[in-house]
């Protein structure tokens, strides 16, 4: 019941506007109904079915799912393999946009049917508004009617499906995939169509993105009830298209899906049909959030506010990018006006998405050692099924698949020049050995002329190894305002593949001196060190481990604990660089992105009271390489 609510959302509200953009504005015709119907059916058996919820939702990763998931489990063997993950994640982010007006419009949409001139476009912009607006108080309520709701939808459209089969028992037979041979070799309008076809497995990947939240049996047994609804009530549809054989009509008005309810249900169907929808555009949204979120923690987004309106599992929010999907929706509402237009720039950017999820797959199954025929049919059937359909959805392009493709090179622009850009900055990150400094660090501590800066000073370091560190931090506490503490601690966050792992491990490197915390979090765990960390030292203190006590007489015999200092380095361009005109163009885009994302200190979630920010130089040129010549007087 839950995944009938959370799962099929998207793939579920289909049925409102695929057969009618199949048809548009050609002749109605036997075999266009029945070759439609056969295309259904077999793009849902082995795009939905087999790809995605017998193959694909194996991938789990620790019972999760996603793009991003799928990636983190393979992205060890083969290091291009962040090119159709980063494709991937911005296409189902442009598909986030486009959902909710298509799917709410069509809804709507009905009810032209009683009031022909009604203005829909003001309803659908209040509604997604709404919808947008609540998403800060979070869905964990609304959450639980989901279900049922959509146990409501799917069978009320499988009930209207079988009173029109009932008609014409025969239209059972376009389930025959010779009908949709014929269509597609005989139609000379077959790539438009093709392109129409691909509707109906749009929320395919936001099934394999929401494996969390219900497990894959779960996803596997409910997609049976889920698909044979679908597919009765296009059978339905395909009836009451037969019974208007060889006029060309007006589907705007008279949208199939609406046409099969009886005159004294269709308000009531159109009420349940704008709340399925509502839900629909609820499991895109929520996805969207959840994608970011892992994009933030895979250093692949900028860091951005991301907040938990509930206890619930996975539920978050991210203020952020909410308004840049209301935003987006309303933008497309007001841009193309009317679901039939919505239908040009839907299916181009989630057929790429697809295409990127069949490359990873294919690797996961390489990975899990399946034999090698087994890998290379599938990434070859699939890549000519979903290479099809992206020809098909070419012709698109210019109707208003250029909106949703602007969209996703947009996005990915963005993830391209951070990931790009933190491979830079590394280039120019000096390690050095830390066991040189543990003398120096334990005489500074100790140096009484040196005015105290901190009881307990800690730093956040990049180092991989306990037995390096960043010579800036060297330079920040020995030379930049010598830093005389108690005890220095340094730490290390490493954001692991398995996504709700929270482990840590502490070194002593110093004794009382010198501490190395390393946090071994996953890529779905909020990065709250500063909770985390103080988790950590009251623990040390229960076990004995260290004292955190003040060293000042006066604290000291009142057992008053130290003060607390976190230092962040900020490493900033240096205007000398020998970059290459690439590099130079991402770095001054990174530069401006991270005049907009969250500071460090705020996106590692630190009390910004106890916090010291000090910028020092990237050099990205040695000072050697400068010639310049002295002059004696």
């Amino acid at each position: 019941m839950i995944s009938l609510g959370i799962i099929y959302g998207d793939i579920g509200t289909s049925p409102l506007y695929v057969f009618k953009a199949i048809v548009g504005s050609q002749s109605i015709s036997e075999l266009l109904v029945l070759g439609g119907v056969s295309c259904i059916f077999w793009t849902l058996t082995m795009q939905t079915t087999l790809k995605y919820v017998v193959i694909t939702l194996r991938a789990d990763n620790k019972g999760e799912g996603g793009i991003f998931s799928l990636f983190s489990l393979v992205r060890r063997k083969a290091r291009w393999l962040i090119v159709p993950a980063v494709i991937g994640g911005c296409a189902l982010l442009a598909d986030g946009i486009i959902t909710p007006p298509i799917t709410i419009s069509s809804a709507i949409e009905g009810l032209e049917t009683y009031y022909p001139h009604l203005h829909t476009v003001s309803i659908v912009i209040v509604i997604i508004a709404v919808l947008f607006i609540i998403q800060q108080f979070g869905t964990s309520l609304v959450g639980k009617a989901f279900g049922p709701i959509m146990f409501i939808w799917f069978s009320m459209m499988g009930i209207l499906g079988i009173v029109f089969i009932a008609q014409n028992p025969f239209v059972i037979k376009a389930l025959n995939p010779y009908y949709a041979f014929e269509l597609l070799t005989t139609n000379p309008k077959a790539l438009v169509i093709l392109g129409a076809v691909f509707l109906c497995t749009t929320g395919a990947e936001a099934l394999y993105s929401d494996l969390g939240h219900c497990g894959r049996m779960n996803i596997q047994i409910s997609w049976i009830y889920v698909k044979s609804c679908l597919v009765l009530n296009y059978l339905g549809q395909a009836v009451w298209l037969l019974h208007h054989n060889g006029e060309v009509m007006n589907l705007n008005l008279h949208n199939p899906f609406y046409e099969i309810m009886p005159g004294w249900f269709l308000l009531y169907g159109i009420g349940i049909a704008t709340v399925a929808a509502v839900i629909a555009s609820q499991a895109l949204i929520s996805g969207s959030f959840t994608l970011i979120a892992e994009a933030v923690r895979l250093n692949l987004w900028p860091k951005v506010r991301i907040n938990y309106p509930s206890e619930q599992k996975g539920q978050l929010y991210v203020p952020s990018v909410n308004w840049l999907l209301c935003a987006g929706c309303i933008g497309v509402v007001l841009l193309f006006r009317h679901s039939d237009r919505m239908e040009a720039a839907y299916g181009l950017s989630i057929t790429v998405a697809m295409l990127m999820t069949t490359i990873l797959v294919s690797r996961f199954l390489r990975k899990k050692k399946f034999p090698n025929y087994i890998v290379n049919t599938f990434l070859v059937v699939y890549l000519l099924i979903e290479g099809t359909f992206l020809v098909g959805n070419l012709n698109k392009f210019v109707d208003g698949g250029w909106f949703t493709l602007s969209i996703g090179f947009f996005l990915f622009s963005i993830m391209w020049t951070w990931h790009t850009a933190r491979k830079i900055r590394n280039r120019y990150v000096k390690f050095i050995e830390i066991e040189d400094y543990y003398s120096i660090l334990k005489e500074l501590s100790e140096d009484e002329t040196v005015p105290k800066y901190s009881s307990q000073l800690v730093y956040l370091t990049s180092a991989n190894f306990d037995s390096e560190i960043e010579s800036k931090i060297i330079y920040s506490i020995l030379q930049k305002q010598p830093k005389r503490a108690d005890v220095y601690w340094l730490v290390h966050v490493d954001v692991v593949d398995e996504p709700y792992k929270k482990e840590y491990e502490v070194n002593f490197l110093v004794p009382n001196k010198l501490i190395r915390i390393d946090f071994k979090l996953g890529f779905r765990v909020e990065q709250q060190i500063n909770l985390l960390f103080r988790k950590v030292v009251e623990d040390l203190v229960k076990n004995g481990e260290v004292n955190i006590t003040s060293t000042y007489k006066s604290l000291n015999k009142h057992k008053i604990v130290g003060d607390f200092r976190f230092v962040v380095i900020e490493k900033v361009l240096s205007r000398s660089h020998n970059l290459s005109f690439y590099e130079r163009f991402i770095m001054g885009f990174y530069v401006y992105l991270k005049k907009i994302s969250l500071s460090e200190e705020r996106g590692f979630g630190l009390d910004l009271s106890f916090v010291t920010v000090e910028k020092v130089p990237l050099m990205l040129a040695d000072p050697e390489t400068v010639e310049i010549n002295r002059v004696i007087c």
